[in-house]
């Protein structure tokens, strides 16, 4: 008999268990997680309802005034969202909750709990998958109904710490071929998890393995995807040595965008490295222009990281082009083969503030420039500001003054 786990009790739910209609059944990841004694920072939630279940979610998210989306009408889908939890009511799909599980995808996904009879139905044994630590398919069917499962067992294989069972596996690899019929925004969002933990990477390896990133990465072979591990041991080895450095990596790139910077360094690997091809290729993925920025900088830039002999003035311009995705290059370059020694100089250089080459602070504005010489607004005050910020860096100039009569000289 399979305990039922405290955290499923309606006294951690959002809303009181009054307002959910008998029977009512909770199933999911929630359920999945909860027996796995996994924590959650953010509670989503999943019930079957056998009638009613948008108007359920309706009289729920009026009655504590939270945000109400019909997620599909034709299924009878909504969801409630609260301050710190989601919550998706679904129709019951066939004439009984079995049915219902039956069609799902994985076993340890198929697993309900009644919050009021306190039971666990488990009719297809995921429980025990679940202690083996297996992701088992209900059924082939099932997959290539909705073919994003074939690259969601991958995900959910690297965020569980599971292994993916032989027969599912097989399955999967001839089934590979049908992941074009799935919208590629979704694709994207289940290689995000991969892309962006250690944990990740295995799994990416053998999704492409398994043929199902090659038609979106079709340049990809099996050298630059052995790449991959290779980057996860550099931001191991420069977190290790330049902590902050470590964190910035596993920080995503802009707040609205969920790649972080290690996740940059993967997709170089994985991309064509011509940035026409790159480009064409990330947007079909549709990854975002930040994205896609950022992933064709790290290409263009990785030669110079792999060469220690830079003048000051290269290195100004290395830094100014590199930004923030200057820790995702470190990482490519170190897992190209580039020595710990020789990144180090711009490592240090990078995470001191005061560092004028990295961090290069104006003596001067535009503004100062434009009254001072007598010059109109145009892109030669933007060139003498850069001459004037080179010229800090070599020593040739410190005072607001030296560098007007700088700026005149280049000029006259």
């Amino acid at each position: 008999m399979v305990l039922v786990p405290s955290t499923l009790s309606p006294d951690y739910w959002p809303f009181s268990l009054e307002l959910l209609p008998q029977p009512a059944y909770m199933v999911g990841g929630a359920v999945r997680d909860a027996i796995l004694s996994r924590k959650r920072e953010y509670l989503d939630l999943d019930f079957v309802l056998p009638s009613n279940a948008v108007k359920t979610a309706r009289k729920i998210a009026s009655h504590y005034r939270a945000g109400f989306v019909l997620l599909d009408a034709k299924r009878q889908i909504a969801r409630v969202v609260f301050p710190h939890a989601t919550v998706d009511f679904a129709q019951q799909e066939g004439d009984s909750l079995t049915t219902d599980l039956r069609r799902r995808d994985f076993t340890v996904n198929a697993i309900a709990y009644n919050p009021y009879t306190q039971e666990i139905i488990d009719p297809l044994q995921g429980y025990e998958d679940l202690q083996q630590g297996l992701l088992r398919m209900v059924s082939p069917t099932n997959l290539e109904d909705d073919p994003l499962r074939l690259m969601r067992a991958y995900r959910q294989a690297a965020q569980l710490g599971f292994t993916i069972e032989s027969s599912t596996q097989d399955t999967i690899r001839s089934l590979a071929g049908c992941i074009t019929q799935v919208a590629a925004e979704r694709v994207r969002v289940e290689l995000g998890y991969m892309l962006n933990s250690p944990q990740g990477t295995p799994w990416l390896i053998k999704a492409w393995e398994d043929g199902l990133l090659t038609p979106f990465f079709n340049y990809a072979t099996k050298d630059s995807v052995s790449l991959l591990p290779e980057v996860d041991k550099a931001a191991s080895q420069i977190a290790e040595t330049w902590h902050q450095l470590g964190i910035e990596l596993s920080q995503y790139i802009r707040d609205t965008v969920k790649t972080t910077r290690l996740g940059i360094a993967k997709l170089a690997c994985l991309v064509k490295p011509e940035p026409e091809t790159a480009e064409t290729e990330l947007m079909q993925l549709t990854y975002s222009r930040a994205e896609v920025k950022a992933v064709l900088t790290a290409l263009r830039l990785l030669p110079q990281f792999q060469t220690s002999q830079l003048s000051l003035r290269e290195q100004y311009f290395l830094f100014q082009e590199a930004g923030l995705i200057f820790p995702a290059i470190v990482a490519l370059a170190m897992a190209y083969g580039t020595p710990v020694g020789e990144t180090a100089p711009s490592i240090t250089r990078y995470l001191n503030p005061d560092d004028l080459v990295a961090h290069p602070t104006s003596i001067v504005s535009g503004n100062d420039i434009m009254i001072a010489l007598k010059i109109p607004a145009s892109p030669l005050v933007g060139k003498l500001l850069t001459e004037i910020a080179l010229a800090q860096i070599e020593g040739k100039v410190s005072t607001a003054a030296e560098a007007i009569e700088f700026a005149a000289g280049l000029i006259t």
